[in-house]
């Protein structure tokens, strides 16, 4: 009669630390909040612009000529030249530059359409935020699951350079596979320098800003 097989310890440690990672990743990963049909300022053609509420041929002309929008606070300095808060909030139900949930300020914050101070008090008391997992968890705790959908929509958390998946770096608004695999190619950065130089083979300065707008090294 053969013994028993005794199971090698380690084998067993590497299957408990696969398992893990593999439902930390499904769960986790997602930096940039999935913004359905909600439109980006740095990417909507002009045609797109138009059909926005309130925007009209000069107002879209103003858009472009002001990309790129590195925060939400830029973004609403350009429209508040010509239009009132509520044109604004209806413009942002359809269009919005995602904030970032470490960094933004208060005002910025207070852009997200439908935002009341309470709540805009809350996104503040988190921080700093890791995952989107750890949003909607926080979040969910004062409104219900579609709810957090809708504001998950308008906001970002950096991705670090050096350390993002592939899947983080894949929900950066308008980010290409190709751009993704020049990101991982220059590995490890050791400065913001470093990667607008490399990054900067490939796009141009204001393309390179907007990248940048979503990454950190800290």
């Amino acid at each position: 009669m053969q013994p028993a097989c005794k199971e090698n310890p380690l084998n067993v440690w590497k299957v408990i630390v696969a398992v893990v990672s593999l439902a930390w990743s499904g769960t986790a990963w997602a930096q940039a909040g999935e913004r359905g049909d909600l439109l980006d300022p740095n990417l909507a053609a002009t045609g797109e612009l138009t059909l926005v509420p309130h925007i009209d041929d000069a107002l879209a002309s103003a858009i472009v000529a002001g990309r790129p929008y590195v925060s939400a606070g830029q973004f609403d300095a350009v429209l508040s030249g010509t239009l009132d808060r509520a044109q604004r909030e209806a413009v942002y139900a359809r269009m919005f530059r995602q904030i970032d949930l470490n960094g933004a300020s208060r005002d910025e914050i207070m852009v997200i359409p439908g935002m009341t101070r309470r709540m805009a008090h809350e996104f503040e008391e988190y921080r700093p935020y890791t995952s989107l997992d750890q949003f909607r968890r926080e979040i969910g705790k004062y409104v219900d699951e579609a709810e957090v959908a809708r504001l998950e929509r308008h906001v970002f958390i950096p991705m670090h350079l050096n350390t993002a998946s592939e899947a983080d770096l894949e929900t950066i608004p308008g980010m290409t596979g190709r751009m993704v695999h020049e990101f991982e190619e220059y590995r490890p950065y050791t400065s913001l320098e470093q990667f607008r130089r490399e990054i900067g083979k490939y796009v141009d300065e204001a393309e390179v800003a907007r990248l940048e707008s979503y990454v950190t090294l800290d």
